[in-house]
Parts: C-alpha cells; structure tokens; sequence
C-alpha cells in the first residue's frame, strides 16, 4: 500500500522535537492544521507551547526543511500562530502518559 503524501508529512513532524521537552510536535497537538494542495504546496498550522520559546525560529525551519525534502512537496509554508493557545489537553494520550499527565 502506497503512502500518502499526508501520512509522509504527518510521519515526518513526528521527528520534528521541542528540545525542552522529549516528545514531538505532533504528539504535543503542536500542528493544528496541515493543507495539502494538488501543486505540492503545504501549509503547516502550528504554534508553541509557549509564545516567548527560545528555540521558536529553529523548530519551525526543521519543520520547513524536513517537509521540504519529501518527494510530492514543491512549496512549504509554516504559519505560526498562538490563537487558540496551546494547552496540554492538546497533547495525545500518548505524550500526556510520556510525561506524567496522567
């Protein structure tokens, strides 16, 4: 079975870390938007989990380089935002659980 360029880039900001905390950005319910245009263009929606987060500007060019780099994808823009803010009721099961939340 043939993996969509979705499940790719999806796969992909899974590898993407914030390095105050050991969990990707996905599971962290970082990413609130990923769009996905016929000419290859994607569009990430994410935020941080904190407005004033020293290392902002390096995770969102990770995110732009990696998604870059996969074939399908021609244009990658990352658009950064704090509306709604970030809570940790926006992280996975699985990430609360990696880090004691629950």
């Amino acid at each position: 079975m043939e993996t969509s360029l979705r499940d790719k880039i999806e796969e992909t900001l899974k590898t993407v870390h914030d390095p105050e905390i050991p969990v990707n950005i996905w599971e962290l319910g970082l990413v609130y938007e990923l769009k996905i245009e016929d000419n290859g263009f994607v569009k990430v929606t994410m935020t941080l989990t904190a407005p004033a987060c020293p290392v902002a500007g390096d995770i969102i060019a990770e995110v732009q380089q990696k998604v870059s780099a996969l074939e399908g994808v021609n244009d990658v823009y990352v658009h950064l935002t704090f509306d709604p803010p970030w809570t940790r009721d926006m992280m996975s099961e699985e990430a609360k659980l990696e880090l004691g939340f629950l």
